[in-house]
């Protein structure tokens, strides 16, 4: 089995051009399944109910559920990228 293909993807965002809407709570859409990829760096990925912290790096993507609410936190320099799926994304 192969893991599913986005089909949609956010530009390429460092510290200075994530979008404020990134940076403050939201959630995809029902149906709608997250990734989010970091290039470089790391930044921190919190879900709001239940709360959740989860370091993400190049080595460590992570899934964002449907309709999970969340908001990105970066420390430091960075790159990031967010795909969006139909279906479960398979992560290593």
């Amino acid at each position: 089995m192969s893991d599913p293909e986005p089909y949609k993807k956010t530009p390429i965002f460092d510290a200075e051009t994530l979008p404020d809407a990134i940076r403050k709570a939201h959630s995809t859409k029902a149906g709608v399944w997250g990734l989010l990829r970091v290039l470089q760096g790391s930044v921190d990925l919190v879900f709001h109910s239940p709360h959740a912290v989860r370091e993400v790096t190049p080595n460590n993507p992570a899934q964002i559920n449907p309709e999970d609410v969340h908001h990105v936190e970066v420390g430091g320099p960075m790159q990031m990228q967010v795909e969006f799926y139909r279906e479960p994304p398979l992560t290593v």
